[in-house]
């Protein structure tokens, strides 16, 4: 069995290298490689963002009449990830660097400008330079004043850095806490007086109140609103019942009240109850022929106002029963 890797090949005795057909490619021939995008870039068909590092499937070649110093430059085609544009760049051996040609535009390009602009500024005063010695001496003179202005701003900017260092942070952070703390105090000072101002204004204006509804007639009398609706109600219902209470008046007439007719009511009196002075009733007799008895007072009282009394009493009993059954019903 034959090694599978070996070192050694085996040419006949017969071979010759000169027999062997030689491919002819083109020259602009082109080969698909796996690379990484060299800088952050945006499509220009449809705006997506190309981040640096992105693996693509491209497609080299060689740029013809291109080079720098003997060395070939390289042109890369990548499509688009969303739009599949095609996006061609290729190699700038003398920046070190990549260079943007089609379909899309470089991000943070800015530092490469500024640096490519710098490059030429210091190429053309060389160029100056060489054949002129008058701006040689102009230039140099330039660059010691602008050396003079860097070194007395650098010399401000340590004397402030020296005032500085003598402050003491906490002390002044401490100062502004107790600054704080003091403006707090103030606010609610003042919030203090501006209630108790409150306060003393409300108690003079109910005094004020209270005095001036003392002022008012005593038959006045004061009822809380609960509703805006109550005072038309309050108002209304007061003379609705003196109107009806005057128009019952001219047509019957006032009520009989109790105070009138108790003095036309007489208590009944039973023949032997006691009076409220401890002395009792007896009979008594009417004359020397005559074999009946009366009652009668030994208090003094005559026969003749007994008999008035018990004829008043006799006569007006039931008016002064139904005057009594009106005014309980009523009251």
């Amino acid at each position: 069995m034959s090694e599978r890797k070996v070192l050694n090949k085996y040419y006949p005795p017969d071979f010759d290298p000169s027999k062997i057909p030689k491919l002819k490619l083109p020259k602009d021939r082109q080969y698909v490689v796996r690379l990484m995008a060299p800088f952050n870039m945006r499509c220009k068909t449809c705006g997506e963002y190309i981040y640096k590092g992105k693996k693509f499937n491209a497609r080299k070649e060689t740029v013809q009449n291109e080079s720098y110093l003997g060395l070939p430059i390289f042109r890369f085609y990548i499509k688009c990830t969303r739009c599949l544009a095609e996006i061609t760049f290729k190699t700038d051996p003398e920046n070190t660097d990549y260079a943007m040609e089609h379909g899309a535009t470089r991000n943070f390009q800015a530092e490469k400008l500024l640096e490519e602009e710098e490059k030429r500024l210091q190429k053309e005063r060389e160029d100056e330079e060489l054949n002129n010695p008058m701006k040689v001496l102009e230039n140099r003179t330039k660059d010691s004043k602008l050396e003079m202005e860097v070194l007395e701003n650098l010399q401000e900017l340590k004397e402030l850095n020296q005032r500085q260092a003598h402050v003491d942070f906490e002390s002044m952070l401490r100062q502004y806490k107790d600054y704080e703390e003091e403006q707090r105090q103030l606010e609610l000072e003042e919030d203090e007086r501006e209630m108790k101002a409150m306060l003393e204004q409300a108690q003079s204006r109910r005094l004020l109140e209270d005095s001036s509804s003392d002022e008012e007639p005593a038959t006045e009398k004061s009822f809380t609103k609960t509703r805006p609706t109550d005072i038309l109600q309050e108002d209304s219902e007061p003379q609705a019942k003196k109107s009806k209470v005057e128009s019952w008046e001219r047509s019957v007439g006032k009520l009989s009240n109790k105070v009138k007719l108790s003095g036309l009511v007489a208590a009944k009196r039973k023949p032997h109850s006691t009076v409220a002075n401890g002395v009792g009733n007896q009979n008594v007799p009417l004359g020397p022929g005559t074999g009946s008895w009366s009652t009668g007072n030994i208090a003094g009282d005559s026969p003749l106002s007994s008999e008035s009394k018990a004829g008043t009493s006799s006569s007006l009993s039931l008016l002064g029963a139904y005057s009594d059954s009106e005014d309980s019903k009523s009251d």
